[in-house]
């Protein structure tokens, strides 16, 4: 384990102690609302699941390049890039894959039905409110996907007097950032309007190993543009209609073959969503939402021509009732369809399915008891009926102290390119079966403790995976002789999460620290002996992050460290990736109360790392950005 790994254990420790000790105030983080938990409005001190909540003012002050390095820094997940901001991204979250992890986008659901997960990549960044991260399954509140948790984000609102925001930034690697918005509200209406734009002529992403087929020296660039509209209406009291349209561009560049070194590799990524909801609160006890969303994920490559474009349509109606004190049901009913456009396709390169969920939810508290209980059946036009269910308890031992519990199932479908391709089994040869959905069981026990400024969390878990759909099909079940997707391997994912934070005197200070084991537990065969008992790939046993900051006088001051004990790039474990220490600095000044000037140094010490085997990882960057924010 490397020493600053073992510093932030250590901080941990210290800060659960000062957190325990701290006293209590008023008005606290813990009054914040939050909607992923159960998909209706919670405070978060009543949340049993393992909510994190990262805010504007993180976002701000952290200035991360992408959505995936905010999880990173806030300790929410790892990480895995190939190369630079626009490269292919994925996201650990308690070690499932990345596309165990559902995204949804002002409650819009992203994925990508060839690659599976969502393009984290496409996703923007620089007009987000807040993200809230649920670590655990939760099928049974969103069906497909949300084996290993949901990260739910949520753009900036309008309302009240109208304002700006403007950004402009300037860095090292050739990076220039540029965002602006326009907020405000007028009678019934309120709105949000926000542009966004980034080029970097970036860094050499590729590394020059022994056998590498890719390797350029060059830099690989990269330019982003995003575009947010959101326009609501307060119709009436309780009745409110809300619409937003979503768009992002992201065009990099990366190394294709080293073969070909004046060949420009680009990859070209659009990432859009729209939705159009209706809440009303018909009574005191009764309230619902009917909403339609659709996003699209188009991915290509040039010159080498690849092009896939994933649609997702979802229709849903949710709501809530309350019986009486302490007493609520939720109740859903959704339709969900994908489409696949890819060449690669058997059926006249396009696939298409659909999905109709229901489901229920009961959520009790009395005193010092709490107790939740969600269950949900979908039935997939391709492979049939799922059902999940989670059941969550919590009691309240002491004043701010809780013990929690959960006990849940999950699943993922197969995607339309695992199962439509020529990749897929072959259906036509003697006992060979369709894919199945990859399914979870989880169980969790935990301490939460929060008062005042101060909260601390830990939480044990053991999800076991089985039928992840891996490729590695053989010549009798496949119509390719190079092999197809089969439902094989199984994944144990245990471990214990900490999270700790405070605020001593001026500063307020905060840690997380996973020790975790996500391993292969396939039982090994004769013909296939596997790799029982090896970590998964680029996946570490232990991470840790530490981050603090204070204000003095017209300056904010941060310092973080994110550290990573070593992965392997392989599930055979023989490729080692050595394990990190990543150290980042920001600084504020308010020049006046519209005007901030902003300061932003990260991985301080230039550290050489990587994520992905033969790509390299961001070098230190410098960022000085200045930022507007009048009343008008």
């Amino acid at each position: 384990m490397s020493h600053p790994l073992l510093a932030a254990r250590r901080s941990l420790l210290a800060l659960s102690a000062l957190a325990l000790a701290a006293s209590a105030h008023a008005q606290n983080r813990l009054d914040t609302v939050v909607t992923t938990a159960t998909r209706t409005p919670q405070r978060l001190s009543e949340v049993l699941a393992d909510l994190t909540v990262i805010t504007r003012a993180d976002i701000e002050r952290q200035a991360a390049a992408s959505v995936a390095d905010l999880l990173r820094n806030n300790g929410c997940a790892e990480m895995v890039r190939n190369g630079g901001a626009a490269s292919t991204t994925s996201v650990f979250l308690r070690g499932a894959d990345s596309r165990h992890t559902l995204v949804l986008v002002d409650g819009v659901r992203m994925d990508s039905q060839s690659t599976g997960g969502a393009s984290w990549q496409g996703i923007p960044i620089a007009q987000i409110e807040r993200v809230e991260v649920l670590k655990g399954p939760a099928s049974a509140i969103y069906g497909s996907d949300a084996v290993g948790g949901v990260v739910q984000i949520f753009t900036r609102k309008g309302g009240g007097k109208t304002s700006a925001d403007i950004g402009i930034g300037l860095g090292n690697l050739g990076t220039r950032k540029l965002d602006g918005g326009l907020y405000g509200g007028s009678g019934i209406f309120d709105y949000a309007v926000s542009l966004a734009g980034e080029r970097s002529d970036g860094f050499n992403s590729t590394i020059d190993y022994p056998g590498s087929f890719s390797y350029v020296p060059d830099r690989d660039g990269w330019r982003k543009t995003q575009a947010t509209l959101r326009l609501g209406a307060q119709l009436a009291e309780g009745q409110r209609i809300e619409g937003v349209v979503i768009k992002n561009h992201a065009d990099g560049q990366y190394d294709g073959s080293k073969s070909k070194p004046l060949v420009d590799d680009r990859t070209k990524q659009d990432t859009d969503a729209a939705r159009l909801a209706w809440t009303a609160q018909w009574s005191p006890a009764l309230q619902t939402q009917l909403s339609y969303g659709e996003s699209r994920d188009r991915y290509e490559t040039t010159p080498s021509p690849y092009l896939t474009i994933t649609h997702v349509k979802n229709l849903a109606l949710t709501g809530s009732y309350l019986l009486g004190k302490g007493q609520q049901i939720n109740f859903l009913g959704e339709r969900i369809e994908d489409e696949l456009e890819n060449s690669g396709l058997l059926t006249a390169g396009e696939g298409k399915r659909h999905r109709n969920a229901g489901g229920v939810g009961y959520l009790f508290s009395d005193g010092a008891f709490s107790l939740q209980a969600h269950a949900r059946h979908d039935r997939d036009s391709q492979f049939g009926n799922a059902s999940t269910g989670t059941l969550m308890a919590g009691y309240e031992i002491a004043t701010g102290l809780r013990i929690v519990g959960s006990v849940g199932n999950s699943f993922r479908a197969p995607t339309l390119y695992q199962q439509g391709t020529i990749y897929g089994p072959d259906l036509s040869k003697p006992g060979v079966q369709a894919l199945r959905p990859e399914r979870g069981h989880n169980m969790e026990v935990g301490l939460k403790y929060g008062a005042g400024d101060s909260e601390v969390s830990v939480t044990a878990y053991r999800n076991r995976v089985s039928d992840l759909i891996n490729f590695e099909g053989t010549i009798t079940t496949c119509n390719s002789g190079f092999g197809c997707y089969a439902n094989v391997p199984e994944a144990l994912l245990q471990g214990l999460s900490l999270a700790a934070s405070t605020q001593v005197s001026i500063v307020h200070l905060s840690a997380t620290l996973d020790l975790q084991a996500p391993k292969d537990v396939t039982p090994p065969t004769a013909s296939r002996p596997g790799n029982f008992g090896k970590l998964l790939a680029r996946r570490a046993r232990h991470l840790g992050t530490i981050n603090a900051d204070t204000t003095l006088g017209d300056w904010t001051l941060g310092a973080g460290l994110q550290a990573s004990d070593t992965r392997y790039d392989n599930a055979t474990n023989t490729r080692k990736l050595p394990a990190y220490s990543l150290f980042n600095f920001n600084a504020q000044y308010k020049i006046s109360r519209d005007l901030k000037l902003q300061l932003n140094l990260d991985n301080a010490f230039d550290r050489e790392y990587s994520t992905a085997y033969g790509y390299a990882s961001t070098p230190r960057t410098v960022l000085v950005s200045l930022r507007w924010s009048p009343q008008l």
